[in-house]
This record gives structure tokens, sequence and C-alpha cells, in this order.
């Protein structure tokens, strides 16, 4: 009997002891809860502002081409006898090779003909000479005309020998021109000629670049206008190419075209590329046609502050006051630069900027700072 009624009192008595537990777990959680209350506070991440001078960095595009180009033309008649293995499309020519020849026989024989009527000149006017020697002598002092001192004979045999050398440079010339040699390092674009073939004069035979020299024309923007040193020639400027195997070189800004496009409102500034092919160096080539990227420093802004454009919004920052509450700054955006803007006006130094923003920030919104130990600089860099 005694064991039946503990069997059946057991259970209430645990139960009630559960009771019991969870109605402590409670009023414990209860009392934590009221002593430690949620901090609710977005968490952002802050920076210090400090103004540096900055040097605004100028960047344009355009596509290299030749300093110069030239059209091969034959000199002089005749038929074509040999012609250089690298005057051909894709070629590359030094300065002073020979590009083709042509007959010489004609012209050999021009020069001895003009040779022989020089010194046919020359041996008239020594005759003069002497003749007019005998007349002056028998003259013995009378008064007698030019004509008897053989004066018009002496200029007629001086101008005979002056007419000779004129023909004789000619001649010599002509035959030096059935040579024609390259001007400059050059990169042969076409030709169009064979041995055997008969070529007039003035005849084009041939396209040639110049390779010792580049150019790049960049148009420049009004905006970036204003940033551009006085003196711009001379200025150090970076080629670049995009891609897997990107190019970069180093060139000089060369002039300033003077003229501004009618339809795009930009002017245009010229850089020079010394050495394009890197014949002379071991520089990688920068091929006619590749479009490039050019950039080059501009003038020196004084004081101002370099932020990411994504804490800029329709002009506005955010900053934390002293009682760590976010206040919007209004600020005057100077300049655009890759992914920063260039701030001249609504900052001063030691401003808190808030950089990592609250999803709806809003004015006198309190936040905590994650790293407050972490003083972090927004400048520019030099």
């Amino acid at each position: 009997m005694k064991n039946k009624w503990l069997k059946g009192i057991l259970p209430l008595v645990i139960l009630v002891i559960g009771f019991a537990a969870m109605a402590t777990i409670e009023a414990s959680g209860e009392k934590d809860e009221d002593n430690e209350p949620v901090d609710i506070r977005p968490t952002v991440k802050i920076e210090t502002a400090i103004a540096e001078d900055y040097q605004v960095r100028i960047t344009s595009y355009g596509e290299v081409r030749p300093l110069e180009s030239t059209m091969v033309s034959a000199q002089v008649s005749g038929e074509v006898l040999t012609w250089h293995p690298n005057f051909v499309p894709g070629g590359l020519v030094f300065r002073g090779d020979t590009l083709f020849t042509i007959e010489l026989d004609t012209y050999e024989a021009a020069l001895l003909q003009a040779e022989a009527d020089l010194s046919l000149a020359r041996a008239n006017l020594i005759e003069e000479q002497a003749k007019a020697e005998v007349a002056e002598r028998e003259a013995k002092g009378s008064k007698v005309s030019d004509l008897y001192l053989r004066k018009p004979q002496m200029l007629s045999a001086q101008a005979s020998i002056k007419s000779a050398q004129a023909r004789f440079k000619i001649a010599q010339r002509d035959l030096d021109n059935c040579a024609i040699k390259a001007p400059y390092d050059a990169l042969v674009v076409s030709r169009d000629l064979g041995v055997g073939q008969y070529v007039n004069q003035g005849s084009q035979v041939g396209e040639l670049y110049n390779i010792e020299s580049a150019e790049v024309s960049i148009p420049i923007a009004g905006f970036d206008k204003e940033f551009l040193p006085s003196d711009i020639t001379q200025h150090k400027a970076t080629i670049s190419t995009k891609g897997y195997n990107a190019i970069t070189r180093e060139g000089k800004v060369a002039r300033d075209l003077g003229i501004i496009d009618q339809s795009t409102r930009m002017s245009q500034l010229v850089v020079r590329i010394e050495d394009p092919y890197g014949l002379k160096s071991s520089v990688p080539p920068l091929k006619f046609g590749h479009y490039v990227e050019v950039s080059f420093a501009g003038k020196t802004l004084n004081q101002v502050y370099r932020l990411p454009q994504e804490l800029v919004t329709n002009r506005i920052i955010w900053l934390l006051d002293e009682e760590q509450q976010m206040q919007p700054q209004r600020v005057e955006v100077l300049r655009e630069e890759g992914t920063y803007f260039l701030i001249s006006e609504g900052l001063q130094d030691q401003d808190i900027l808030v950089t990592t923003l609250p999803e709806y920030p809003q004015k006198g919104m309190k936040v905590k700072i994650a790293e407050p130990k972490e003083d972090l600089v927004v400048q520019k860099l030099l």
C-alpha cells in the first residue's frame, strides 16, 4: 500500500520541480535583460581628414602614328637591276640602305660627256687668257677697246666653264640617284616594282613609315584644360596599352596643335615616342595603329582632400560630431580623378569622416565606432 502511494505522488513531485526550475530561469533572464540593455546603434568606420597638396594626372587616349611617311619614287628613269631583300611590306630598312638600283650605263655615259665638256671649257678659257695677255702687251698702255683686249671672249669662256660645271653636277646627281636609299630607319608599307621593270622618273614605287619616332595625338577636354601646366612641352608622359601583354613606354609632350576641334570642342596635344619599335634598345615594340592610354602630370593643387567616390553622394558626405552623431556636410568637388573626388571646400582638417555608412543614414543618428583606436588619414598620393 505504501509503495502504491509513492508511485502515485512521485510524478507530481517531478512536475512541481520542473515548473519551479522554469520559473527560476525566466526570472533570471528577465533580470539579465533589465540589467544589460541591447546596443542597437549601427557600427561605422571612420577616418580623419587631412588636406595636402596633390598633383593632378591628365589621362587621354589616342592612336600611335608615324612621325612621317614617304612615298618612294624613282628619281631617274631606267630598268630596275636589284632591290633590297627587306624592301617588302612589313620589312625594316635602316637609314642609308639601298632600296633598289637602276641601270647605270646611260648615266655613266652622261657623266663622261659632262666631264669632257668641262675640260673643253677650261681649255678654251686658258686659250682666251693667253690671247688676252698678248693683246695687252701689244697695246703697251695705248687706249684700246675691250674687244681688242678680248674681254668679251674671256667672259664667254668663263660662262662656258660654269655651264659645263652645272651639267657635270646634274650628270653626277643622276648617276648617284640610280641607287635609291632609305632616308631614315623605316617600316616598309608597300612596294610596287621588280627586277627588269622599267620605271619612269617620278614614278611612285613604295611607301615608308619613319620608325625613328612616333606620335600620338590626344584630345584634351575642357574640364582637363584648366589643369594643364603653363608650359606643357617636353613634359614626360606614360604611354600604355591594355590587355594581357600590356606595353608601357615613356614619351614627351611635343606640342599643342593650337586648334580646337569644332565638333568635340577639344584641343589636341601631340606626344612623341622615340624608337617605337625598339630597334636601338630592349624596350617592347609599340606598333603603329596601337590604341594607347597617355597620362602625364598636370598642375599641383594646394590643400585638397582626396576621397573615394562612394563616400560622396550628390556632393554630400557624412561626418561624425563630438557626440558620435552623424551629420551631413555639403562639399565642393574640384575634380574627378579615377575612382576619387578631389574636394576643395566643405571639409576641414581633423574632421571625422564616416567611411562605412548605415543602410539609411540620417542626420543626428547615433553610431558606434568599429575600430576607435585606428586613426586613418584621408590624403592624396604624391
